[in-house]
């Protein structure tokens, strides 16, 4: 069984970090922290923790000190789910998700899971099914597919939905070997470029300016990161683009927000000015869909020599599977986390993981990515690219094993984390929401920006 030290350490490892700067690192607790048969708290300590010691690398290498960073394994796991917590004006909405989202059973009695959060996948999963939205319609024209068959009918139409896998049938599946072959994260060169200081400030990443091109869970929670750390982060958005309300609240903590419409000439003439003077640029596109905009990485690096381009994908960059649509609670449908769980709970079905810890461990992934390649580049030169997925962070989390009596964990609610919560201003109204579980000992770990909406800030970077 992998310890959080040995997950941190692998982790740390696979982003290119000195072994040395582990010395400076305290993890307190142990799991099971929530209920579930896999390690999610170790998950999130390890990851958390990793990012938190890629900035104070950042810190040492500007001001030749060292601090101590320290993560409490309850705190993580509570922050690896901070939506939960999240309470906007004293209100909260009841779910998250879509009418018609979740599972189904279909011919071949295979559970087969839908996400239709946004419209024009919802469109696309009703057209294919030609029914009306209800789950008792959806529930009858799924009676007449068999489930593969169904996945790979919904991806062509150009819906998101996965087949229940069992973690053998996943682990024949060819993406399951494509992502077995990759480690957890990928940071490597792509183009010549000088170096660039690292700018002076009060905060490790003080003066850094980062690009937040995501949304729903794991890249914007990629962003908060940084944002918590003192880079100045701005979420570009678009403005016919959908978005879920809640997540863009509490991911938005320590970010502008603006508007620029990719699908337009002055969208992207925008968008290309803020690149110019970027340091990171974080990208959740589907596979290819920047890139027909003229922002792949390569062309990014002609922009802006010397940027770190950081990608994140479900299924990751490799296999047949690497263009394909995903979210997090598809991916643990498709890769035999849902069967898994289900089968320690005894339940005789498919049980979601307690979190969506796919989503979160990514986010904390590409934080700890991006600021690794972003110290190379100060030392290196060059322009670097970091790769994320879905499908890798939950192999990571999958080979650190399992607990026996994970269950037997309690299943927090709000009134049993009041400890962990801090209370802001926001633009949506007084916020109750997680602090970030990871402290440093010489730069307190803090949003300096409240949670705005969509588009609140010019497109442009404030004055230095």
């Amino acid at each position: 069984m992998t310890t959080s030290l040995e997950a941190l350490a692998a982790l740390w490892a696979a982003a290119g970090g000195e072994a040395a700067a582990l010395e400076s690192v305290t993890l307190t607790g142990s799991d099971p922290v929530l209920p579930s048969s896999f390690r999610i708290g170790t998950a999130a300590q390890a990851a958390i923790a990793a990012s938190a010691l890629a900035a104070s690398e950042i810190w040492r290498a500007k001001t030749g000190r060292r601090q101590s960073v320290t993560v409490d394994m309850r705190h993580a796991a509570i922050e690896f789910r901070s939506e939960r917590y999240l309470r906007v004006a004293g209100g909260h909405p009841t779910t998250l998700w879509d009418p018609i989202a979740g599972l189904y059973r279909t011919r071949d009695g295979r559970p087969a899971r839908l996400h239709t959060n946004f419209r024009h996948h919802r469109d696309a999963i009703l057209a294919l099914l030609g029914c009306e939205a209800t789950r008792e319609a959806v529930q009858a024209a799924l009676n007449n597919w068999d489930a593969f068959d169904f996945e790979t009918a919904a991806t062509d139409r150009g819906g998101v939905a996965a087949a229940l896998r069992s973690p053998a049938e996943w682990a024949a599946h060819p993406q399951a070997q494509a992502v077995a072959g990759l480690p957890v994260l990928t940071i490597e060169r792509i183009g010549a470029a000088p170096p660039r200081p690292l700018p002076a400030g009060p905060r490790p990443l003080s003066g850094l300016r980062v690009l937040d091109l995501t949304r729903i869970i794991a890249g914007p929670v990629g962003g908060r990161t940084l944002a918590a750390h003192g880079a100045e982060v701005m979420l570009i958005a678009g403005p016919g683009l959908p978005a879920i309300d809640w997540l863009v609240k509490d991911t938005g903590r320590g970010k502008l927000s603006g508007f620029a419409d990719l699908t337009t000439e002055p969208g992207r003439a925008t968008l290309k000015a803020l690149l110019g003077e970027a340091d990171i640029f974080l990208q959740g596109y589907r596979p290819g869909a920047i890139a027909a905009q003229g922002f792949s990485p390569e062309a990014a690096a002609e922009i802006r020599p010397g940027i770190v381009y950081v990608s994140l994908s479900a299924y990751g960059p490799a296999g047949p599977w690497a263009g394909k649509r995903g979210f997090d609670s598809l991916v643990q449908t498709a890769s035999g986390f849902n069967h898994a769980e289900g089968e320690a709970a005894g339940l005789g079905g498919p049980k979601e993981l307690p979190a969506q810890a796919l989503d979160h461990a990514a986010g904390y992934l590409l934080a700890l990515g991006a600021m690794n390649a972003r110290l190379r580049q100060s030392r290196e030169g060059g322009s670097w690219l970091v790769r994320v997925s879905l499908a890798q962070a939950g192999r990571w989390i999958w080979d650190l094993g399992r607990v026996e009596t994970g269950f037997a964990a309690p299943d927090p609610g709000f009134d049993q984390v009041q400890d962990l919560l801090e209370t802001s201003a926001s633009g949506f109204g007084e916020m109750h929401a997680i602090r970030h579980a990871a402290q440093l000992s010489e730069t307190p770990v803090h949003w300096a920006r409240p949670s705005v909406p969509l588009g609140t800030d010019r497109p442009e970077w404030p004055a230095s």
